[in-house]
Parts: C-alpha cells; structure tokens; sequence
C-alpha cells in the first residue's frame, strides 16, 4: 500500500511538472464571457426547452428507473427516436445515455476480433476506445488522408471492415473528407461510420451537419452517430441508419443493453430542441458568422487561423507548449474570457491550443473583444 501511495504521488507530481494536470472549475464565475462551451445553438437555457423537460419531469418522474429493454423505454424517447430519423433522413434512430456510450456500443456490435477498422488518427477519445476494445484489427490514417485511407483498405483483410471518422473534429474543428472517405468505403465493401456529434444542429444548409454539407446519402453513410450535449443543449446521444442495423444494434449493443435508459425529461427537452433548431435557423448561422468573424481577425493579428473550410463553430488558436498555453489562458480569463487550455493527451505534443467556440449566445462586440485580449496576451 505505501509502494502504491507513493506512486500515485508520483504520477501526480509528474503531471503537475509538466504542466498537464486537470482540474475542474465549479461552472463559470460571474462576469466571465465563455468562449469553451459546446452549446453552439444557445438551446441549454432555452425557455421551451427548459419548460419540456420541466412538463415531463411533472409527468414521468426524475428517472427512467430501467434499461430500455426493460421498462425503461417511454413514449418520450419512442418519439425522440422518431424524429431524429426523420432529421437525419434514416428509416431509425436508437437513443443512448452518452455519447461515449454510443461510440462503444456500435463499434463493438459491428467490428469483432475478425474485422478490420481504418480510423482517422485525430478521433475522438471514445472512437478510438471503441476501435480498441472491439478486439477488431485497427490500422490509423493520417488526419484527413483519404489516400493513406485507401493504402489501408486495399491492404487489409477481414471478415467485416469499417471506416471510422468524426464528422467535425473537435479540437481542430475542421471537416472529414466525408465524399471521398464514402467512395472508399463502398470500393471496398465497408461500413462508414461518422460520429457527427459536432457538425449536427450546426453545419449543411438546414443544419443536417457534415452529411447534408456533402449532399451524402444514408446509403453513403449507413451509421451515422450523434450527440445531444452539443448544439441541441441537453444530455445523451444516438445513432441512426437503415432498420436491421439499428435492430441489430439494439440486440449487440451491451452500452445500450446493461445500462439505465436517458430519463423521460430529457428527451422531452431534446425533442424540443430539435424543434428549434430547425425552426430557428438563425441561430446555426449567427454561429458560424461570429466564428468567421474571429478567424478574420485572428488573421489580423497574426494568430495563426485555421485554414479550413467550409467553417465550424470550433477554431484552434494552437499555441504550442503546454504552459504557455496556460499562460495565455489564465491571461483571457483576467481580461473576461474564459478559453480553457487544450494539452496532451488530448492533442498532440507540441500543440497545445485554446479551443474557442462560437454559439448563438454570443455578440459581435464579444468577439472583437476578445480578439483584442487574446493579442495582448499572445503577445505577453
């Protein structure tokens, strides 16, 4: 036991030396403008969201009080699922607790020790868990390489193959090559997965995200996944495509299976989400002009903005050493702003950023501002 405690004293120090110990903060102080949230449509605090949730809690209680195959399963996530095939123009959705969860499951269901997956190298944590613990062979391409994607496929062998990407990566906040990565997959006779969790609500002409911006088909991509926690506002997540792979996911899917369903309240409020973000398209483009607005001046300052386009709501101000990152950041928060420092492992060595994120909520005279902060402190 004291070999053990003294370790883990050990580690911890080795984390704080290098600058990439974690800690949490109780929510956002007052008076600080957060540029860090993921509510890119500003639906969290929404009053017709809050008022479902509040109306069903009323009705269904706290708690869905079982896993879905047993009692669980209510009529308001019936219609949450419902509508989100209709949204993502699939025959059926399946709703998750989480979105890890989500990316588990259906890799896990999909993809065993006889199965190859091509996966991006810059996935997302549970994409890369999922591929992990599926047992599957797992070969990684180069960020957004669709020719190094190609080398893979045509030199594996399996039983099954699945090409796995996130829609909208969320540290970089660019875009997958999602038309070319679909003309792979079907070459080669494999499933497409793509983890919108990012790009829904927010990008493609009606908000559809990265499949609808690439005119793609469920045919082009079979196993679409997406999140409620991003620009709907709320909590949990889902999966969609045609009716026997969503039937075969809720026989194989043990995330799904042993696991306490979403509470009724919460998908009463999604479903309200989804509501307004259609209705309210405003909100998706406010959004990405305020991010377009930050990316024009962080030119002007010699930022160093991304290059990529069409835009997200996310842009990586990439600053390089953890510490400096910190810096910088503590330096925006004394100004007003609160962007948190994006380290390793979460992104690659040497590229330690600040993660800004546009939504809704946000104001043109927020965003000139914080321009001005963060050239100030880029310069200190």
């Amino acid at each position: 036991m004291q070999r053990d405690a003294a370790a883990l004293k050990a580690a911890l120090a080795d984390l704080e030396q290098r600058q990439l110990k974690r800690t949490r903060r109780l929510g956002v102080a007052p008076g600080l403008i957060n540029f860090c949230s993921n509510d890119y449509l500003g639906l969290s605090r929404h009053p017709e969201v809050t008022r479902a949730f509040i109306d069903a809690a009323s009705k269904h209680g706290v708690g869905s009080g079982a896993s879905h195959l047993v009692t669980g399963h209510g009529l308001e996530h019936e219609a949450l699922e419902e509508e989100l095939a209709a949204f993502t123009g699939r025959k059926k959705a399946l709703v998750f607790s989480t979105g890890y969860m989500t990316n588990m499951g259906v890799i896990g269901a999909l993809a065993d020790q006889n199965a190859t997956i091509v996966s991006d190298k810059l996935n997302h944590a549970s994409l890369i868990d999922g591929c992990r613990l599926s047992g599957a062979a797992v070969r990684r391409y180069r960020h957004g390489d669709t020719g190094h994607a190609a080398e893979l496929l045509s030199a594996l062998a399996g039983e099954t193959r699945l090409v796995v990407t996130d829609g909208v990566f969320s540290m970089d906040g660019d875009i997958a090559p999602l038309a070319e990565l679909a003309r792979l997959a079907r070459a080669a006779n494999a499933w497409l997965l793509v983890d919108d969790a990012h790009g829904l609500g927010v990008i493609g002409a009606s908000g559809r995200g990265s499949c609808e911006q690439y005119a793609l088909s469920a045919r082009d991509v079979p196993v679409l996944i997406g999140t409620f926690g991003k620009a709907f506002g709320t909590f949990g997540a889902f999966v969609a495509g045609d009716a026997d792979l969503i039937d075969l996911l809720m026989q194989k899917a043990r995330t799904y299976i042993y696991t306490t369903a979403l509470p009724p309240a919460v998908a009463a409020a999604t479903r309200a989400a989804l509501r307004v973000s259609v209705r309210e398209s405003w909100r998706r483009e406010k959004a990405l002009a305020l991010s377009q607005r930050f990316v024009r001046g962080l030119r002007e300052i010699d930022g160093k903005p991304p290059t990529s386009a069409p835009p997200t709501t996310i842009v990586p101000v990439v600053i390089g050493e953890a510490a400096r990152a910190l810096a910088v950041s503590r330096a925006l928060e004394s100004a007003g702003f609160l962007v948190m420092a994006i380290r390793p492992p979460t992104v690659p060595a040497g590229t330690a950023r600040l993660r800004v994120t546009f939504s809704a909520a946000h104001e043109e005279a927020q965003v000139d501002a914080l321009l001005m902060a963060l050239a100030e402190a880029l310069k200190a």
